[in-house]
């Protein structure tokens, strides 16, 4: 087996395997902390900067050093990179044998048996059921069945939910399409794989039946690598919550009717069905026109009334279910999420001292959670309880240096850390311009003052812009501020088209102009010059009605801390270095990063932000700005090199940077915690 220099050496295996490829100081640091991490069983967390090669930093280690390993992401896209194309490459690399397996959520597979039920009667829609058929003939040569193998597939609820299961109304061992489950095969792959690929639900739902007893997903892991890291504190908050949804009682209702059709007694059981559907819908109409979350004391007086009507559907449906439930697998499913929906609506009534009742109101639907205030304790317990390595990156984990907000949310306060820079050339390659003379945030005209100020900018650079908005109003203020004004290019709107269109519409351009709000602030990699201009409304700090960031602030300063320091502050940092970090994403990307906020400039805390970001020259002054974005390339769309692996990039980084916002001179800014103790 080839030790770690003999794989990042210059003449080494990466570079004899990769054309093109050249070594990189910190993809070799952050390689070597993995191993010492996997070597000494201790629990790592590394902030990485785009452009480091993580994946190949953390793959080669944990594939040299034989251990069962979990890998696992907070999107597809990373997914299907792993295991399509990083680790058979690494894994020719090294010249070690892997079995590898790729494991997504349930609602990437078809399912075999809610297809056949939704064609045989369940589904009347002529265009439904064309759409139906489609995929029932892509089905006999689905190899694996995951849809997003399906070119013309997009992510239609109304086709999905026929087509696909859930924990709840999957079948399990009942099923009779069980021999030849899509999902069944691929958690059969994952348990034989040396490494399986996952998504951070999968990690949390596998933790949490280990803890409860009740099997696993995956196999006995000896090491898991956590990448994009930054998303498992939200993600672990949702996932120990309780929640009762209008839409999931509406898709019971509708499953009953297709089963009690396939078994003939759809008479019996239909009115039952129809009440609870209209249950479900009469309480989304008590919130009127309102969306968005609200406190449950704010919520309207009827709302009580609601989850109680909700409750007595439930109850007649579970009883009349009762004697038919015998009948086929399906009704006996669905007797169980009956009284399974029963159970946490009385769940929501929980102790709010240790966690939070709210509603969550979208156009066509209604949701009662109760969510935790604080998961750090309980996940932290189950990391501990599975005696294997950890280790988190992303390249937004720390505050500055400082990893102790994360690291406490996920309950592993006393892991090693190391902060790695980007290799990228941000002194020569991008500027950041703070406008001067705008107004705070709060003033009315905020919006308006902004786009008078950037429009020139997004004129001048002839497109090629994202403009990065932290909430909805903002982002229809500027759309109509912009309606009827002359564009360098199209202009895509979040919400006016699926998010993928949105990007491979505006990767196709070099003029285009683009906005979006928090999906588009992270997990988005346009490389090359098709994007060269990212404009940022404002500071991202949480917004400050929503009723759990209430509830976190309040618990925090019940318990005699500073909710500003401890929580608002670093969340609102971590969350602008994703915004920026969307304009540089390869060596040869030139661009400009416009921050209009003007409180990096007049609140002491502006330093703790422009600390965060990579290093860039400031400009203050609108011509330096102007002089800048008209200097760039506009190319001819996307970089043509993006499929190229990032880690087979050259590096130009030198052991240390200039940092520009302070003018002083820094280290490469490794700060590290000693993985092997002595």
């Amino acid at each position: 087996m080839p030790e770690l220099a003999e794989v990042f050496d210059t003449h080494g295996l990466l570079a004899r395997h990769l054309p093109g490829f050249t070594r990189r100081v910190a993809q070799e640091d952050m390689a070597l902390m993995v191993d010492e991490a996997l070597s000494y069983s201790r629990h790592l967390a590394v902030e990485a900067g785009t452009g480091i090669g993580k994946t190949f930093g953390y793959l080669v280690p944990a594939l040299l050093s034989g251990r069962r390993t979990a890998i696992s992401t907070g999107t597809l896209t990373l997914q299907d990179q792993l295991f399509k194309r990083d680790l058979p490459l690494l894994g020719a690399v090294v010249g070690r044998p892997v079995r590898v397996a790729l494991l997504k959520g349930r609602r990437n597979y078809l399912c075999r048996h809610r297809l056949e039920t939704a064609r045989q009667g369940a589904v009347r829609d002529p265009a439904l059921l064309d759409r139906l058929a489609a995929v029932h003939h892509w089905a006999r040569t689905a190899g694996s069945g995951d849809l997003t193998a399906i070119d013309d597939f997009t992510d239609d609820y109304s086709l999905r939910t026929w087509i696909t299961s859930t924990a709840d109304n999957c079948l399990g061992s009942r099923c009779p399409q069980l021999d030849d489950c899509f999902l069944v095969e691929a958690r059969r792959r994952a348990m034989s794989a040396d490494v399986v690929v996952v998504n951070h639900h999968l990690l949390l739902a596998d933790l949490t039946l280990k803890e409860a007893g009740f099997g696993q997903l995956l196999p006995d892991l000896e090491a898991v690598i956590v990448d994009e890291a930054h998303q498992l504190p939200e993600i672990a908050q949702q996932f120990f919550g309780v929640s009762v949804g209008s839409r999931e009682l509406q898709n019971l209702a509708r499953d009953v009717v297709a089963e009690t059709r396939a078994a003939g007694i759809s008479a019996e059981l239909e009115p039952l069905a129809d009440d609870l559907e209209r249950a479900a819908a009469d309480a989304r109409l008590g919130f009127g026109e309102h969306r968005g979350r609200l406190h449950w004391n704010a919520c309207p007086s009827g709302v009580n009334q609601s989850l109680r009507d909700w409750e007595r559907a439930l109850e007649r449906m579970a009883t009349g279910l009762e004697d038919a439930r015998d009948m086929n697998p399906g009704l006996e499913r669905c007797w169980e999420r009956s009284r399974d929906g029963i159970a946490r609506l009385k769940a929501l009534d929980d102790d709010e001292s240790r966690g939070l009742r709210w509603v969550e109101v979208s156009r066509h639907s209604f949701a009662a959670h109760w969510t935790p205030l604080d998961v750090g304790a309980e996940l932290g317990e189950r990391i501990r309880a599975l005696d294997g390595t950890w280790v988190f990156t992303s390249a937004t984990l720390a505050v500055g240096d400082d990893f102790s907000h994360f690291l406490g949310r996920i309950g592993v306060p006393d892991a090693a850390s190391a902060v790695l820079p980007s290799p990228f050339n941000y002194r020569e390659n991008a500027r950041l311009y703070l406008p001067q003379g705008l107004p705070q945030p709060a003033a009315p005209d905020y919006i308006e003052r902004v786009l008078a100020c950037v429009w020139p900018l997004i004129e001048a650079a002839g497109g090629g812009a994202f403009f990065l908005f932290t909430s909805y109003r903002a982002l229809n203020a500027a759309r109509a501020w912009i309606d009827g004004r002359a564009l360098p290019g199209p202009l895509l709107v979040q919400g006016e088209g699926p998010r993928t269109e949105l990007l491979t519409r505006f990767r196709s351009t070099t003029d285009a102009v683009l906005l979006g709000t928090s999906s588009f602030w992270q997990g988005v990699d346009v490389r090359g010059p098709a994007l060269r201009l990212v404009i940022i409304d404002k500071l991202p700090f949480a917004a400050p009605g929503d009723p759990l960031i209430q509830a976190r602030l309040h618990a925090i300063r019940r318990d005699g801390g500073d909710p500003f320091s401890e929580f608002q502050l670093p969340q609102a940092v971590l969350a602008l270095k994703q915004g920026v970090g969307r304009l540089i994403r390869d060596f040869s990307d030139r661009g400009l990063v416009v921050i209009c906020d003007p409180r990096l400039r007049t609140r002491h805390y502006g330093r703790v932000f422009l600390d965060s970001l990579p290093p860039m020259p400031i400009l203050d002054e609108t011509d330096q700005a102007l002089d800048f974005v008209a200097s760039l390339p506009t190319g001819a769309g996307a970089d043509s090199s993006a499929d190229t692996p990032s880690d087979s990039r050259a590096d130009t980084r030198t052991d240390t940077r200039t940092d520009t916002h302070t003018g002083s001179r820094a280290d490469s800014g490794i700060e590290r915690r000693e993985i092997a103790g002595a």
